[in-house]
């Protein structure tokens, strides 16, 4: 399969400017100059960069708003880039491919990608996705914004095991558990929860969003990665259960 995408002959309208800056990295010219062209008809700010040491120093200089991030990159692959821009900054990462296998997408996951893309896309699609991901981060700044000082933080602690919703900062004891943005948010969304069965899908839509085409699966991986972090035994969850045929309970 050809790396180029085939992009609607017909594109969605332009639209008003929405400042956000999008990082498109591309090795293939003609690719990265119709997504450049139609992202800034859209009215993001668009930089881009055919390899992957130009995109980290891209994103370290603009700190884009999004990232959306070819795998095949000479150089550094689109892997790679991901796992090193995630450990610098928050940012939604969209992976572009042409392969379709599962274990990329779980490899995606598994560096830290909020989203994948297989090749050959629809523009349309590509533009509700990124909108998607861009609305989520900023209800999370205005919803931070909006947030008073506090003498006191706000925590959730279940035995030795304290989530500060504050710092979004897990503890273990004294040991910080260092956790993926996603893992955070699920595992929040679970203890806030404690008790109640949630289903996979429910999981899925209400962590990852509506849009969010990863599959059930993706819960399953992370769920594993939480267990990996804060169960005494991950081979035998007592904080993360499985409710057989129904999805999974927080126990705390």
């Amino acid at each position: 399969m050809s790396k180029s995408a085939v992009v609607d002959p017909n594109p969605p309208p332009a639209a008003e400017g929405m400042n956000e800056k999008i990082l498109v990295v591309e090795d293939e010219r003609v690719l990265r100059e119709t997504l450049a062209y139609n992202l800034t008809r859209q009215g993001y700010a668009v930089t881009t960069a055919a390899d992957g040491k130009t995109a980290i120093a891209l994103a370290r200089q603009d700190t884009p708003d999004l990232v959306l991030l070819d795998i095949m990159l000479p150089g550094l692959d689109g892997f790679e880039v991901c796992r090193l821009l995630r450990q610098e900054m928050r940012v939604p990462i969209l992976m572009l491919t042409a392969r379709t296998d599962e274990v990329d997408k779980v490899v995606g996951f598994e560096v830290g990608a909020d989203d994948y893309l297989t090749k050959p896309f629809s523009m349309r699609e590509l533009l509700a996705r990124i909108k998607a991901h861009l609305r989520r981060e900023r209800l999370v700044r205005e919803a931070l914004a909006d947030t008073a000082p506090r003498e006191t933080t706000q925590t959730l602690q279940f035995g030795d095991l304290v989530i500060d919703l504050d710092r979004r900062e897990v503890r273990i004891g004294t040991q910080v558990i260092v956790l993926k943005p996603k893992e955070y948010e699920l595992l929040v969304f679970l203890a806030q929860r404690r008790g109640r069965i949630l289903s996979r899908d429910q999981l899925l839509e209400e962590v990852w969003g509506w849009d969010f085409s990863g599959g059930s699966r993706t819960v399953d991986v992370h769920v594993r990665w939480l267990r990996e972090k804060i169960e005494p035994n991950p081979a035998q969850p007592v904080r993360i259960v499985t409710v057989r045929g129904a999805g999974y309970r927080f126990e705390g």
